[in-house]
Parts: structure tokens; C-alpha cells; sequence
């Protein structure tokens, strides 16, 4: 009997090593509470709800009653799509629905504001359920990859300009993908699934803004690179095509994902009562973050399979800039607009793209409103825009000019309680 190569098992595996359905900044969100996304991510500046802990935590010391803020985003894409010679398919996950929140509190007797929050950092993929393959038949291919982040963190003002900020982030991160598990293959194609693979591990911010004048704050924060390692899975082989069925690997790691190191500097400007104005830019790491990725499976339930199949992908991310400008109008003593633009070049080489493979997206545009409830309440939302954006790569598996598309709006609400 021959057995599938290892190349040709694990090429089919390596296209699906990317990243799930909402990347934006690659795999970040641009934006992180109702206000930080409708001014298009330009929030380092600015930070002044719970959000903070996960923009600029130096913000924090801006809150001085206790804050709560609860806040929902939904996805629908309108065109996250795969195109090549036997398809043009919209992806079948249309809807993602994305939720986080965070408390805060000035501390007694002390300059500081200290609170946690739980974010949705970011991810991405896909879901395609019905796809023609070179085989006949017609298969899902999927992949999901998501990150959450639960963060508690503090700011202080350390002069009457100056403040500080610091956060620890217990940070999760899991991923599921299917390619191609159902079809009957020849010896030399392998359809799979996989399942369970996770990870937890701590990230760090660090934060500043300064006062510079009434009308002036510059704003700076660094966060550090936090490697992914995802284990503990289980995958599953269709050796179907070389007699064996399908084959269970009850170990799976896959190593060479990371959220990147940033480093990203703001100012905001107030020329009078009812205008503030923001702008960041933020250099992203994703070259040291992505770079190569490895899918081990091991420990299969069947002695006639390898025993370990292991595979290195090349993702080879570039390094991203992106530059964000939000503006904040004070219509009335309740209510508030925003408006914002956010732009980050692709960090996915073209070569390296796939059906899979979301975080092609660039350019965002923002608007939305605040209005004051009560004394206590205010309701947040408006909407985020991700234009479009279309990458042709040539693949081994769906053949030269084959296309994936990516167009999608986020709808962000976020309900707020000081008191």
C-alpha cells in the first residue's frame, strides 16, 4: 500500500495555518469600546473609559467615579469570498457577534485609577461549506481562529500632566479548521480536520499621556510580543484514498502564532468646547509575530499511518503602519458624534494568501453618536465600514489567478454607568 508523502499531507494543512472572520489590522481590531472604534482606533490620546486597559492605560487616571462600560460588535460580511476556475463562493459565516466590557475605580487615598476588562483582541477565518475541489466533490474548508483577553490594569496621574499606566493580560487564544475531510481521495491527498488546540499566556502594556497644554495631550503605549503556542488538540486524517479510513492523532500543536509587539504614539486636539480631534499612528510587529508556522500531530490510533506528521508553513507577515484619525463633535449637552478613518496596509504577502485568510482588509471608516441617558447611563453606537479589498495569489490547490475578497461592517453599541 502507498502511503500519502508528508509534503503532500502537510501542504494541505499548511493552507489553512492563518488566521478567522474579523481581522481588520491583521489580525487586530482597530478599535477596542464603542468610542476607541468610531474614531477609527485614534485613541491613544484620548482613552478615557474602561477601554483604556486595552488602548492606553495611562487613560485610566482620567476616570475618576466608578465606570462601567458593556459594549457588543457585530460582523456581518458582505463580500468575504473565494474565487478560482470551479468556485465564487461567499463564505457561509456571514454574522460574528463580538462582546467584552470593563470596570473602573479611582483608588482611596491615591492618584491612581485601577480596573479590568474583557476583550475580544481580534482573529479571523472562515467558513465555506460547500467548495468544488479538483476531486469531484464538493467539501467544506474552514478555519477559525480566535484571541480574548481578560485584563486588569491601573493610571496614575503622577504630575498634573504626566500619567502612567501599566496592564497584565491573561490572554486565550484557540483555533478549529477543517480542509476537504468528506472527499475520497487518490493516495496523494489527505482531507483533515482539527480540534481543541488552545493556548493561555500573559501579555504586557504600558502606557503614557501628557497635558502638554488645555488644547494639546500626546499620548504613547507599548505592548509586548506574546507568543501563542496552540496545544492540546486533536486531529483527524482521511486516509480514505489509501484504504485506511479515517485516522485519529489524539496530539496537536501549532506553534508560530503571536500577537505582536506595538508601539503606538497619538496627540488629540481641543480648539474649543465642542470639538476634539485625534489622530495615531502605531507600528505593528508582525514580521517577528508570524513568521513561520509548525503543525505537529502525533500519536495516531493506527500503526499503519506516520506516526508524527510535522510541517512548516512560511507566512512571512510584513511588518504594518497604520494611521487612524477620529474627530468628536459635541452636538448638545447630551449627545455626541463621532467620525473616523483607519488605514493599515495588508501585512500578508500576496503569495501566502488563501481562501482562509482574512486579515487582508486596509481601509475603515467610522461614524456614530453618544447620547446621555440619565444621570448615570449613556448609550454609545454607530458603525464601522471595511471597505474593500481583493488579493489574486497563484496556489498549487486552486491554480493560478485565484482570488479571495473581503468587505464587511461592524455595528458597535456600548451601554456606560459612572456614579
Amino acid at each position: 500500500m502507498k502511503q500519502p508523502s508528508l509534503w503532500q499531507v502537510m501542504g494541505v494543512l499548511g493552507l489553512n495555518l492563518s488566521t478567522t472572520a474579523y481581522a481588520t489590522n491583521g489580525i487586530n481590531l482597530i478599535g477596542f469600546g464603542a468610542e476607541s472604534s468610531l474614531m477609527g482606533g485614534a485613541d491613544t490620546a484620548v482613552a478615557r473609559d474602561t477601554s483604556a486597559l486595552n488602548t492606553n492605560p495611562a487613560g485610566l487616571a482620567q476616570i475618576k467615579t466608578k465606570a462601567f462600560d458593556g459594549f457588543g460588535q457585530l460582523l456581518r460580511t458582505t463580500d468575504l469570498a473565494h474565487q478560482d476556475a470551479l468556485n465564487d463562493q461567499h463564505a457561509d459565516n456571514r454574522y460574528t457577534l463580538l462582546a467584552g466590557g470593563g470596570y473602573a475605580e479611582p483608588l482611596e487615598n491615591l492618584p491612581c485609577t485601577a480596573g479590568v476588562g474583557f476583550f475580544t483582541q481580534g482573529g479571523a477565518g472562515a467558513v465555506f461549506k460547500h467548495i468544488n475541489n479538483a476531486f469531484g466533490t464538493n467539501d467544506e474548508m474552514s478555519s477559525l481562529f480566535g484571541i480574548v483577553k481578560i485584563t486588569p490594569g491601573f493610571g496614575c496621574q503622577v504630575t498634573d500632566k504626566l500619567s502612567l499606566g501599566a496592564t497584565v493580560s491573561v490572554i486565550y487564544a484557540s483555533i478549529e479548521q477543517e480542509f476537504f475531510y468528506h472527499t475520497s481521495a487518490p493516495p496523494n491527498f489527505v482531507g483533515f480536520k482539527n480540534k481543541g488546540a488552545e493556548t493561555v499566556r500573559f501579555g504586557f502594556k504600558f502606557g503614557a499621556q501628557y497635558r502638554l497644554t488645555d488644547q494639546w495631550v500626546l499620548g504613547a503605549s507599548y505592548t509586548e510580543k506574546t507568543k501563542l503556542p496552540l496545544t492540546g488538540g486533536t486531529a483527524k486524517f482521511n486516509f480514505s484514498g489509501a484504504g485506511l479510513g479515517s485516522i485519529k492523532y489524539d496530539e496537536l500543536s501549532i506553534k508560530g502564532f503571536a500577537l505582536p509587539r506595538e508601539v503606538a504614539i497619538g496627540a488629540a486636539f481641543k480648539p474649543n468646547e465642542d470639538w476634539l480631534l485625534s489622530a495615531k499612528i502605531n507600528w505593528i510587529n508582525w514580521a517577528d509575530a508570524i513568521q513561520d508556522v509548525t503543525t505537529t500531530a502525533t500519536d495516531p490510533n493506527s500503526l499503519s499511518v506516520p506516526q508524527t506528521i510535522t510541517t512548516t508553513t512560511p507566512q512571512h507577515w510584513h511588518n504594518q503602519m497604520v494611521y487612524a484619525l477620529g474627530a468628536a463633535y459635541t452636538y448638545d449637552d447630551k449627545t455626541t458624534l463621532y467620525a473616523g478613518y483607519n488605514y493599515g496596509k495588508n501585512p500578508v504577502p500576496d503569495n501566502n494568501a488563501s481562501p482562509l485568510l482574512a486579515a487582508i482588509l486596509e481601509h475603515h471608516v467610522t461614524f456614530g453618536f453618544s447620547r446621555q441617558l440619565d444621570e448615570t447611563w449613556k448609550l454609545t453606537s454607530g458603525i464601522e465600514l471595511l471597505l474593500p479589498k481583493t488579493v489574486n495569489y497563484d496556489s498549487a490547490l486552486f491554480g493560478n489567478d485565484a482570488e479571495v475578497r473581503n468587505e464587511g461592517a461592524f455595528f458597535h453599541m456600548m451601554f456606560s454607568k459612572r456614579w
